[in-house]
């Protein structure tokens, strides 16, 4: 087992490693920039490592200064988190040159399932049902404009390095084919540096739904159920839940056959997750795996009683996974607290917290890294906590997040808070009736002042 582990990472995914750690026995080292130095993780560490300013690329994207701060502390693994540096295969290439155990996935299996339209074509051969498109990256317009038409509009056209729905454009008839292929691969370049594009059937009515699953070294792997994220804006998710409320027992064992099969067969080692686009008619297509942790994966652990993060330690270290196929015995929601405006187009909030009363009881639970007095800094994703809510039910899980809601109080800057105690309120949430398109038509009602 390891001796001492570095977080390449910062805020509440930092801390949460840092918890298991500990109960595990294990040292842990933070790292951070100098716009973190008062963030919990750090207080909360064995030890503590500046690795350069405010600015990402200077410092938590910052290879060489992780490394140096790994091997000053005489750390022998490194576990990333999400975000960041955590599907980085050159980091990952790095860290094995060193003799450091990346906690994560190889060089080899970041390359292969990164690139989307890699993945896709992997995926097609491991026989997981995969969106209907193109077979790899579009070279041309001319060609563009021919996979469009055999495919079929709608079309969705994807940065084959994107994430978090930066170089994605939707394309609903032939006229407007080009200025979305012009603006989504003048986006993804800015972006990543990559302009490569592919193209995929755009699904109606889809569900996002994925699957979390854990290989070993030995090339077995189990899945552990499903998380519904369809609730999101411009891609990025807002709150998921465990089941989902689409779900049906024959559905989630097809599911969790097809991320098993392909986990198994790329001999994937570590935790992932295989996401899938469901239709109105419970047809599944694979869109992407990511090689990490994932934000929403405490609501995993709430329902199966489990914890990824030591399960992912484990095997790291070469412990064999022990096979079994997990399904929900409880139901949980997450939402994620942002610092942003919800009536004012989710504008960031960034700034000093005066007052902080985190929610407590029973099947709550709160991941966070901030308190009163603290500062938010405006250099990094504005997501400062993840409320949890578990219960025998979907109902009780949705009056207990109510309740909790309720009992949140974060006074100095603007949270989502507002919006997700609205959205529990909302007709077609509570009926579990939504789509990955429910944000298009939710509005925010004005707050009435007492």
């Amino acid at each position: 087992m390891f001796k001492k582990i570095l977080i390449a990472n910062r805020g509440e995914i930092a801390l949460r490693v840092i918890r298991t750690c500990k109960e595990m026995g294990i040292k842990t080292v933070a790292v951070y920039s100098t716009a973190d130095a008062d963030s919990l993780h750090v207080k909360f560490a064995d030890e503590a490592v500046c690795i350069g300013p405010p600015a990402s690329n200077l410092s938590y994207l910052k290879i060489a200064n992780i490394i140096a701060a790994a091997e000053i502390t005489n750390a022998d693994a490194i576990h990333p988190g999400y975000g960041f540096l955590s599907e980085n295969a050159k980091f990952s290439k790095i860290c094995e040159e060193h003799g450091i155990k990346f906690i994560g996935a190889s060089e080899e299996m970041i390359n292969r399932m990164g690139d989307k339209a890699n993945a896709k074509a992997t995926m097609k051969a491991a026989g997981v049902p995969c969106v209907p498109g193109s077979e790899g990256i579009i070279e041309t317009f001319e060609d563009c404009k021919k996979v469009a038409k055999e495919t079929g509009y709608p079309v969705m056209l994807k940065a084959s390095a994107g994430g978090g729905g930066k170089g994605m454009r939707a394309v609903w008839k032939p006229e407007d084919l080009q200025n979305a292929w012009e603006s989504a691969r003048a986006e993804s370049k800015a972006a990543f540096g990559n302009d490569d594009m592919y193209m995929e059937k755009l699904i109606e009515e889809p569900r996002h739904i994925e699957i979390q699953i854990v290989g070993d070294s030995r090339g077995k792997a189990c899945h552990l159920s499903e998380r519904d994220c369809s609730i999101q804006r411009r891609h990025q998710k807002l709150t998921e839940e465990v089941p989902s409320p689409f779900m049906t027992d024959k559905l989630r064992t097809k599911m969790g056959k097809a991320a098993v099969k392909a986990a198994e067969y790329i001999k994937y080692e570590g935790a992932g997750t295989v996401e899938f686009l469901v239709d109105k008619h419970r047809n599944f297509y694979f869109m992407e795996m990511n090689t990490r942790i994932q934000v929403e994966h405490p609501i995993t652990e709430q329902v199966i009683d489990f914890d990824l993060i030591r399960e992912q330690i484990l095997v790291a270290a070469g412990v064999p996974i022990s096979g079994k196929n997990y399904t929900p015995n409880l139901h949980s929601i997450e939402c994620r607290i942002n610092a942003e405006d919800p009536f004012n187009d989710f504008r960031p909030s960034p700034g000093r917290i005066t007052t902080l009363h985190a929610p407590g009881g029973h099947g709550v639970r709160l991941d966070t890294h901030v308190y009163a007095g603290y500062s938010i800094p405006p250099n990094y994703d504005s997501m400062i906590a993840k409320l949890i809510t578990t219960a025998q039910t979907r109902e009780e899980a949705i009056n207990k997040m109510k309740r909790a809601l309720d009992e949140f109080v974060i006074e100095g800057i603007k949270t989502t808070i507002p919006f997700h105690r609205q959205l529990m309120d909302h007709p077609d949430y509570l009926a579990g009736n939504y789509t990955t398109k429910f944000m298009e038509d939710f509005e925010m009602k004005n707050e009435i002042e007492d």
